[in-house]
């Protein structure tokens, strides 16, 4: 157990690192074919929404489902990269003043803060953008179906049927909060839909058939239930310099969280109840899934 916990820890340390190297020279001053110009200072405040840090969760999920189907691990960094693009541009919006309003990510000033609010707008404008440059450019090396897919998984993921439209729900919850039903639905788009992807991405790039990509699917939903109870139960628990972001404010915004809804023992008996439900998805792959076994332990009991 002791050594997966290790070799999990190593890879995820490992894949951000290589995330974050891929990201850099991505975004680098040079324009690509078909650019003009990239302008200095909205290049920065992108540097700025995705070079700060973070686990990288998300472009590991990719890497890791691809790596247990066989997938390319040029591939899989590349699209985890797109991913990534596309879930920093979503926490650059949702601190503006219009949506969370927050000052403090990673422990790092906001993009708005940092620079100025029209620039923290068309930051998150041009890192949505740049994810599908990302997934369609020809250093991306896979077929044209597979890229296809794969923008159509992440549009669908991130859009108003997905992240967007969980966010525009999260937001009418502080005038009319939810019931259950409702919350489960917001946290599934707004949390959920990105890990969903990451997870299913994984099973695309490397070809899997449609059960295998239906399987993984369901993990990357099941993580996704778990990463945002666990998030709920963070925000009621933990300090915000733990957190390197505020606390407590979903309480204080009347939102409702099923934290809030069933309390602090209910939440921790359904994150083993859900980390149980993703080993038995993986349970097919053996020993070949122990990380991302172990991936679904670390979200559940995470404490930053």
């Amino acid at each position: 157990m002791t050594d997966t916990i290790t070799l999990f820890r190593q890879r995820l340390a490992d894949s951000a690192r290589a995330v974050e190297a891929c990201l850099s020279a991505s975004l680098a001053d040079r324009p690509a074919e078909g650019e003009r110009v990239r302008p200095e200072r909205l290049l920065a405040a992108m540097r700025h929404a995705v070079l700060n840090g973070g686990k990288r969760l998300r472009p590991f999920l990719v890497m890791e489902t691809a790596a247990l189907l066989g997938g390319d691990r040029q591939a899989a960094l590349r699209v985890g990269a797109a991913l990534e693009c596309v879930h920093c541009y979503s926490l650059v919006h949702d601190d503006l003043p219009a949506m969370d309003d927050d000052a403090l990510r990673r422990g790092q000033p906001t993009v708005h803060v940092k620079f100025d609010e029209a620039t923290a707008i068309l930051a998150g404008d041009s890192l949505l953008t740049f994810a599908f440059d990302l997934l369609a450019a020809p250093e991306t090396p896979l077929p044209d179906a597979e890229k296809t897919a794969l923008v159509l998984a992440l549009a669908r993921a991130a859009g108003v049927g997905g992240m967007a439209g969980g966010q525009a729900l999260d937001l009418a919850a502080e005038t009319a909060p939810p019931g259950e039903e409702g919350i489960v639905t917001l946290q599934a788009m707004k949390t959920g839909a990105l890990l969903r992807f990451a997870c299913e991405a994984g099973a695309i790039l490397a070809g899997a058939e449609a059960a295998e990509r239906l399987r993984l699917r369901r993990f990357g939903e099941t993580l996704g239930l778990a990463f945002q109870l666990a998030d709920d139960l963070l925000d009621l628990t933990a300090d915000s310099a733990t957190l390197g972001k505020a606390t407590g404010k979903d309480a204080a915004r009347g939102k409702g969280t099923l934290v809030l809804l069933h309390g602090q023992a209910w939440a921790e008996q359904a994150l083993e109840r859900l980390v149980g439900e993703a080993e038995a998805l993986l349970a097919p792959y053996g020993t070949r899934a122990a990380i991302l076994v172990e991936a679904a332990r670390f979200v559940a009991s995470r404490t930053h």
